[in-house]
């Protein structure tokens, strides 16, 4: 069974001006004429970890990381203004060009799976390959099984948790109660909303594993940041017409694609990574019985670890 490749630093890191307000960071690992891959984290709004580096060969691989605008280490933190899955495409594209890349390997999970399939399905010249990581494909149903219609039935209680943090006029629509009190004027609010958003999102990830904050813990200034972009992505149903991910699959039939699902993933239930490979029938998809939506677990770690390995000794060839 595969595990993490041994933790690396970054060759180098810096902020890449995408326009007059914001700064993407962007690292780059690995081997510097090795077969270029860039990481796509989730949220929208997570940012990468330093673990993210590993799940690549550094022998092999040129690994290219960078924090989604808005997020994590990107500046200005939680910056929703010029903030549209479009402007994400243009600024891999630009970071593309910058590191002087012809064709590149994505590699994404949940929201950076959504965003290699969509960049993919707009520059499939560009792709060499896809690795795609508990599908999220971004339409209505998608959101509604996350927000009031689904998972909440398995998880009742964090849920209400959640909707008694909203003022009791809007609770008939959860996003657009987040969304206004992330933003509104009462700071308290701001932060006990936030929090309970971030905790209802970690127990629906992370399944049993989840362990409940302290109660008297306010969310910080990073996590409010956080709420607020996946919201601005959220209300705008991620800026993307309905059920575009599937109908432009398509456009990149040809690309070389890896699916990979866990079976208890709750986040993205398997039926999209299934529906997914219904459009792409050259696609390899597998699912895992035992896992679920993050990216550890042995069962998941090796899954990736040995499609990143394959894809390699594909591409090399």
């Amino acid at each position: 069974m595969k595990t993490l490749y041994p933790a690396i630093e970054p060759n180098e890191y810096y902020h890449l001006p995408m326009d007059d307000l914001h700064r993407v960071y962007v690292e780059e690992c690995g081997n510097r004429a090795g077969l270029p891959v860039v990481f796509l984290h989730g949220g929208p709004a997570s940012g990468c970890k330093p673990h993210h580096r590993s799940f690549f060969d550094p022998q092999r691989y040129r690994i290219i990381l960078f924090d989604q605008r808005g997020c994590g280490r990107s500046r200005p933190s939680g910056e929703s203004t010029n903030n549209t899955t479009q402007h994400l495409i243009d600024d891999m594209e630009r970071i593309r060009k910058r590191l002087g890349i012809e064709r590149w390997l994505l590699f994404g999970g949940s929201w950076g799976a959504a965003l290699a399939l969509l960049y993919a399905q707009r520059y499939s010249q560009r792709v060499t390959g896809l690795i795609i990581r508990g599908a999220f494909l971004a339409r209505r149903a998608d959101l509604e099984w996350f927000t009031d219609g689904g998972v909440n039935r398995i998880y009742p209680e964090q849920w209400q948790r959640l909707i008694r943090s909203l003022p009791e006029a809007e609770r008939g629509d959860p996003i657009a109660a987040i969304t206004k009190t992330v933003h509104g004027p009462d700071e308290l609010a701001q932060r006990r909303v936030a929090r309970e958003w971030d905790s209802w999102s970690a127990q629906v990830a992370l399944g049993h594993e989840y362990a409940p904050a302290d109660a008297e813990e306010h969310a910080s200034e990073g996590q409010l940041d956080q709420v607020r972009i996946e919201m601005h992505y959220a209300s705008h149903h991620y800026f993307i017409a309905e059920n575009q991910i599937l109908e432009h699959c398509n456009r990149i039939l040809d690309v070389p694609t890896v699916i990979i699902h866990g079976r208890n993933d709750l986040v993205c239930p398997v039926e999209s990574g299934w529906s997914l490979s219904r459009r792409l029938p050259h696609a390899a998809f597998q699912v895992l019985s035992h896992a679920g939506h993050v990216a550890h677990g042995e069962a998941m770690i090796d899954a990736l670890v040995t499609a990143t390995d394959a894809m390699a000794d594909r591409l090399a060839r």
